[in-house]
């Protein structure tokens, strides 16, 4: 699934090719999506887009008559093409701007959106109950030890949890709580304020070092230009089972919590 350094790398690629455009043809050939693309959107030609912007993985396009809210949902990327390139099999949307280039939704499974709103988007149903931004500096020590007080849930769920903050995904709650020294099944609310003050840096860190270096590979995500994530590369304990930690050379190892797979040390992590 796409993270939030995907999201963000996404729309640092194509908001470029948009503000300032005017959307001159809307062409929808799939509407099923996670939920269908309502009619409004039909509606947006002769509307120029007037901003871009991102709210935890929503990504945010200003038209002057309302806001198209774009979630890639599991398996969904954007490309800034030309009209006459081939439309792939699960290409769903397409945007055709004043430039004579395409804005192009493609969606293998369809967990994605394209939504409309006349409104501020943040009174939206999908985002007036988010969490604060992880990078913005709202975000920080005591604002997660206020949330964490008094919380039974796991550390790693904890920060996974939209409404604590948004955008910590899986692979990074891992990277984070490695970094920070903390083990992913400990309690949020018996987790020490400077602990946690660290896991704040440790979560800033490796997300805007991952937005830096173009997001995590995944296998179904690719950057505007068609090139993979780099991120990958720098893992240092996601999807590293049975290899040895990079500080004291134990055995990371990997359990399961609700469902998603946990990668830590269990010597550095406590």
């Amino acid at each position: 699934m796409p993270e939030l350094p995907e999201v963000e790398t996404t729309l640092r690629g194509v908001a470029p090719y948009l503000i300032g455009e005017t959307i001159t043809e809307i062409d929808i050939r799939e509407r099923r999506l996670r939920w269908p693309v309502p009619l409004e959107v039909d509606n947006l030609a002769g509307a120029q887009i007037v901003g871009a912007s991102r709210r935890a993985k929503y990504l945010l396009f200003d038209t002057g008559r309302g806001t198209l809210i774009l979630h890639l949902g599991m398996s969904g990327s954007l490309r800034v093409i030309d009209p006459e390139a081939e439309w792939r099999k699960h290409d769903h949307i397409a945007l055709r701007l004043s430039s004579g280039k395409e804005l192009r939704f493609h969606d293998p499974r369809r967990f994605g959106c394209l939504l409309f709103c006349e409104g501020d988007p943040a009174a939206h149903r999908l985002i007036r109950n988010l969490g604060p931004e992880p990078l913005d500096d709202a975000f920080d020590g005591s604002i997660l030890a206020a949330k964490a007080a008094g919380r039974s849930s796991a550390i790693k769920q904890f920060i996974m949890d939209a409404h604590v903050v948004v955008g910590v995904g899986n692979i990074y709650a891992c990277e984070a709580l490695f970094m920070a020294g903390i083990h992913p099944k400990r309690a949020a609310g018996k987790i020490s304020k400077p602990r946690l003050v660290k896991l704040v840096s440790a979560i800033k860190e490796v997300l805007g070092h991952s937005i830096e270096m173009g997001g995590t590979t995944l296998r179904d995500f690719l950057r505007e230009d068609g090139q993979p994530g780099y991120f990958k590369q720098s893992l240092r304990v996601y999807g590293r089972e049975n290899d040895s930690c990079l500080i004291c050379e134990s055995t990371i190892r990997r359990i399961v919590q609700n469902g998603r797979s946990t990668f830590f040390c269990g010597v550095c992590q406590r």
